[in-house]
C-alpha cells in the first residue's frame, strides 16, 4: 500500500465509524420519539398481505400517477440505492487493492450491465428531480404559496440531491477507470470491453493511456470520495432525526406496513373510533371511565406510534399542500406544515417523556396509564438528571400553546386530499380529527358556531334544528303516495330499498327537490321503498368530524337501533356523508347494512331499461335540433375520494340524451373540494377566499350550462360559489363599463350556470319521454 492508500484508508475508517455510529444514534432517538405513542397491535398483523403491499406501493409508485415525469425519477433514484451500495462495499476493497472486484457478481456481465444502467439512469432521475425543484421553489413574494416546496427545508432537500449526485457520478468515473485499468493487466484484459464496460468504456477508453500507478490512484481517490460522501450523508442524517427528506428512505417502508389498511386502502371513509387505554369507547359506559381518561389527543404523546411515525416519515414533498384546498384559498392550514410541527415538537418533547417515565419506572407506558406528571412527582424530569425543570414544551396541550393555532385545526374539511396523494401514506385526517376530539371533549374548546350546531343536533336530531314532523314535508304534493315504514308499512324487509332521506334532503330547499326527483324516479322504475319519516335522525357525520364523538356515537346508535328493528337490508341515501357514514362507520357500532348512493342505483336502473331517458324538447330556435346541454360533474369528497365511486355518476351522465360531460382540470381522485366536509358546512369562512367560490370559478371556466353533483352539501355549496362568483363578475362588469356606450356601470353580459344534482337532470329527460 502506498500512502494515498494509507491515508484515503484512515479517512474513510474513520468516517465509516462516525457515520454509522451518528445514523444509528439518530435512528434510535427516532425509534424513542416513536416508542413514546400509544399502542397500536392492529398495525402489525396480518403480516403477509402488509409485506406484498410494502411491495406492491413502493415498487409500483402508484400514489404518484399524476406526477409522472417525478415518479420515474424518484422510482430510478430509489432503486439505485440498494443496487449501487454494492458498489459502495467494492469501494472498501479498492482503496487496498484497485483491481478488486466482488466476489462471484465482480465480472458476472449480467449485473455488470445492471449496475451501469442504474447509474445512468439513477444520474437523469436524479438531475430531473433537481431541476424540477429548482422551477418549482417558491420565488419569495404573495405567489410562494402556490409552491408545494413553501415551508419545505430547501437546504436539506438540496443537500440529499447533491449527495446522490456526487454518488452516482463517483460510480460512474469508477466503472470508467476499473475498464482502463482493466485493458493495463493482461489478467483482466479479457473483460475490457463493451460486454462487461457497455455503457461507461466509451469514455473510459480515454483513460487507457494512463500508467498503471496513475490508474489505480485514481481508483483510490474516487473510491474514498465515494464513501466520503456516503458517510457525510451518514452523519448530517444521524445528527437531524428531523430531517424527513433523508430518513423516508428508511421509515416509509414501515409506514407503509403499518398504514391502515392491510390491502392498500386509503386511509380515509371511516374514522378511527376513539379509544381509552386499550378498550374502544363507548358513550353507554362513560360513567365507567377512569377520573384521568383522555379522549382524543391533547398532547403529542397521546398519538399512536404510528401517528408518531407518520410525522418522522414526512418528505416535505408539499404534494398534500399543493392539493389542500384550505391552503389554496388562503387559510393557514398547510397539511405538511401541521405535519412537520407535530414532529418537530414529537422530536424535542420525547426525552423529557422518555426521562419522566424512566423515573417512574413505566419507561415506554402508553399515555393514559402515566402522565407527565405522575402523582407525586412535581414535573418532568430533566433528561440530563441535572434535576433542572424540563423542557416546557413536554406534555402540554398541543392547541394554543404554540404548536398548532385554532384556526388551523378548524379549517380542515377532512376532504382527504392530502391523504390520496401522500407519497408514505400519512393520515392526516384522522390526526386532525383527534386533535379535533381532545379540544370538544376534554377542553369545551370549538368554534361558537359549533355549539348551537351540537345543540341542534342533540334537541332536534338535525343540524338545521327543525322538528322531526316537517321531515317529510317534501313529499307534499307528490303525485304518489311515499310509504312510511311504521304508519304504511310494517317494516322494510319486504322493501328493495329503504329511502334514507338524510336531513339535508328532509330540510334544505334545494335538497329537497334532489330527494323528490329520486322519489319519483324510483317510483317510475317500480322500486319499492319506503321512508323513515319522523323516525329518522341525523346521521352523526357532522358531529364526528367537528370532533364530538360522544354525540355521534348517541345519534349512530339511534340510527342503527332502528334501522335493525325495522328490518333494514338495502338503503338507498342522496346524500354522500350519509353514504360513508351508514355504509362506513356504523359498522363500528354493530349496524351493517347494503348502501347504495342514488347516483349507483339510478345508473343501473337505466342501464337495465327501467327507466329511459330521452332528449329534451329543442329550443325554439328553429334548428330542429336537441339543444346540447354542456355539463360539469364535481366528485362529492365523502362519494369520490372516501369511497372511490368515481364512475356511476360519470356513466349516468353518459346515457343522458342531449348532456356533454366537461371535466374540471381536477376530477375524481384530485377533485376540489367544495368546502362543506369536516363540519365546515356549519362554519364561517372568515379567512381567505370561500373553497365553495375556488371550485365554482373552476366549473365555470369549462363553460358548463349545468354544474351537477351528487351530493346536497356539494349543491347548497356550489349554488352559493356561483352566485358569489357572479356577483363578484358583475361588479367588475360595472366598473369596466364605466363610460362606456350604454351609459356608465352597465353590467357585461356573463353565463352562470346552474347547480344540480344528476337525478333531477336524469327526472327531466325521463318526464319528457312520458310526455312524448
Amino acid at each position: 500500500m502506498n500512502a494515498l492508500q494509507v491515508v484515503a484508508g484512515v479517512l474513510t475508517v474513520v468516517g465509516t465509524v462516525v457515520g454509522v455510529g451518528v445514523f444509528a444514534r439518530g435512528a434510535v432517538r427516532i425509534a424513542r420519539t416513536v416508542r413514546i405513542g400509544r399502542p397500536a397491535p392492529e398495525r402489525w398483523r396480518p403480516v403477509g398481505p402488509r409485506l406484498l403491499l410494502v411491495v406492491r406501493e413502493i415498487l409500483g409508485h402508484g400514489r404518484f400517477q399524476h406526477k409522472p415525469v417525478v415518479r420515474h425519477a424518484h422510482w430510478l433514484v430509489m432503486v439505485s440505492f440498494p443496487i449501487l451500495f454494492f458498489t459502495l462495499v467494492s469501494g472498501y476493497g479498492q482503496l487496498v487493492d484497485p483491481g478488486f472486484v466482488l466476489p462471484l457478481v465482480g465480472h458476472l456481465a449480467p449485473w455488470e450491465w445492471v449496475t451501469e444502467a442504474i447509474a445512468w439512469l439513477s444520474l437523469a432521475g436524479i438531475l430531473a428531480l433537481i431541476v424540477l425543484r429548482v422551477r418549482t421553489s417558491p420565488r419569495g413574494g404573495p405567489g410562494s404559496r402556490r409552491s408545494r416546496f413553501f415551508g419545505s427545508n430547501a437546504a436539506q432537500a438540496y443537500f440529499v440531491e447533491a449527495t446522490v449526485l456526487l454518488v452516482v457520478v463517483a460510480v460512474l468515473v469508477l466503472r470508467g477507470l476499473e475498464y482502463a485499468l482493466a485493458t493495463q493487466d493482461a489478467s483482466t484484459a479479457g473483460v475490457a470491453n463493451a460486454w462487461h464496460f457497455p455503457l461507461t468504456a466509451w469514455y473510459g477508453q480515454a483513460w487507457a493511456s494512463w500508467s498503471v500507478p496513475t490508474l489505480e490512484n485514481a481508483v483510490v481517490v474516487a473510491a474514498a470520495i465515494k464513501i466520503l460522501v456516503s458517510m457525510t450523508w451518514f452523519v448530517v442524517v444521524g445528527l437531524q432525526p428531523t430531517m424527513g427528506v433523508a430518513w423516508h428512505r428508511f421509515l416509509a417502508v414501515l409506514n407503509v406496513y403499518a398504514q391502515r389498511s392491510p390491502v392498500g386502502e386509503v386511509a380515509l371513509g371511516p374514522l378511527q373510533p376513539v379509544r381509552v387505554g386499550d378498550v374502544t369507547l363507548d358513550v353507554a359506559a362513560l360513567e365507567d371511565l377512569p377520573d384521568d381518561a383522555r379522549l382524543g389527543v391533547g398532547a403529542i404523546e397521546d398519538f399512536t406510534w404510528k401517528g408518531l411515525l407518520d410525522f418522522s416519515t414526512c418528505t416535505e414533498c408539499g404534494r398534500c399542500q399543493e392539493q389542500c384546498p384550505a391552503w389554496a384559498t388562503g387559510k393557514p392550514l398547510s397539511p405538511k406544515l401541521l405535519t412537520l410541527a407535530l414532529r418537530d415538537h414529537a422530536a424535542a418533547t420525547a426525552p423529557y417523556l422518555q426521562a419522566a417515565r424512566a423515573a417512574s419506572g413505566s419507561i415506554g407506558a402508553p399515555s393514559g396509564s402515566i402522565g407527565i406528571n405522575t402523582p407525586g412527582a412535581s414535573g418532568p424530569m430533566d433528561p440530563s438528571g441535572s434535576g433542572v425543570p424540563a423542557d416546557p414544551h413536554a406534555g402540554v396541550d398541543l392547541v394554543g400553546s404554540g404548536v398548532i393555532d385554532p384556526d388551523v385545526l378548524w379549517a380542515c374539511t377532512t376532504c382527504g386530499a392530502c391523504v390520496q396523494q401522500c407519497p408514505v401514506d400519512i393520515e392526516h385526517v384522522d390526526a386532525i380529527v383527534d386533535i379535533r376530539r381532545y379540544q370538544v371533549l376534554m377542553e369545551s374548546a370549538f368554534p361558537k358556531e359549533l355549539a348551537g350546531t351540537f345543540t341542534k343536533l342533540e334537541r332536534q336530531g338535525n343540524p338545521w334544528g327543525l322538528p322531526a314532523r316537517a321531515r317529510l314535508d317534501w313529499a307534499k304534493d307528490l303525485p304518489f303516495d311515499v310509504p312510511v315504514i311504521g304508519a304504511d308499512v310494517e317494516s322494510a324487509a319486504g322493501l328493495d330499498y329503504l329511502f334514507w332521506v338524510g336531513c339535508a334532503g328532509a330540510y334544505e330547499e334545494r335538497a329537497k327537490k334532489t330527494t323528490r326527483a329520486v322519489a319519483e324516479l324510483l317510483h317510475t322504475a317500480g322500486v319499492s321503498f319506503a321512508v323513515l319519516g319522523e323516525g329518522e335522525g341525523c346521521t352523526g357525520d357532522p358531529a364526528r368530524r367537528a370532533g364530538n364523538e360522544v354525540l355521534f356515537q348517541l345519534l349512530a346508535s339511534a340510527n342503527v337501533e332502528t334501522l335493525t328493528e325495522v328490518g333494514a337490508q338495502s338503503i338507498v341515501v342522496t346524500c354522500a356523508h350519509c353514504f360513508n357514514t351508514i355504509a362506513r362507520e356504523y359498522p363500528q357500532l354493530g349496524g351493517r347494512f347494503d348502501v347504495v348512493h342514488h347516483t349507483e342505483l339510478l345508473n343501473r336502473l337505466v342501464a337495465e331499461e327501467r327507466l329511459t331517458p330521452v332528449a329534451p324538447e329543442p329550443a325554439e330556435s328553429g334548428s330542429g335540433a336537441a339543444d346540447i346541454q354542456r355539463v360539469t360533474y364535481h366528485d362529492p369528497c365523502y362519494l369520490g375520494r372516501h369511497n372511490q365511486r368515481y364512475e356511476p355518476p360519470r356513466e349516468l351522465l353518459s346515457l343522458l340524451p342531449g348532456v356533454e360531460l366537461a371535466e374540471m382540470p381536477r376530477n375524481r381522485e384530485r377533485s376540489f373540494c367544495c368546502g362543506a366536509g369536516g363540519a365546515r358546512m356549519w362554519l364561517e369562512e372568515s379567512i381567505g377566499t370561500r373553497i365553495s367560490t375556488a371550485r365554482a370559478e373552476e366549473a365555470i371556466g369549462t363553460g358548463a350550462d349545468v354544474i351537477a353533483t351528487a351530493c346536497p352539501f356539494c349543491t347548497v355549496m356550489l349554488a352559493d360559489g356561483v352566485k358569489a362568483s357572479a356577483s363578484a363578475a358583475v361588479a367588475v362588469g360595472a366598473t369596466a363599463g364605466a363610460g362606456a356606450p350604454g351609459g356608465p356601470g352597465l353590467p357585461v353580459q356573463i353565463g352562470v350556470p346552474e347547480v344540480t344534482d344528476i337525478a333531477l337532470l336524469l327526472l327531466d329527460r325521463v318526464r319528457a319521454g312520458e310526455v312524448r
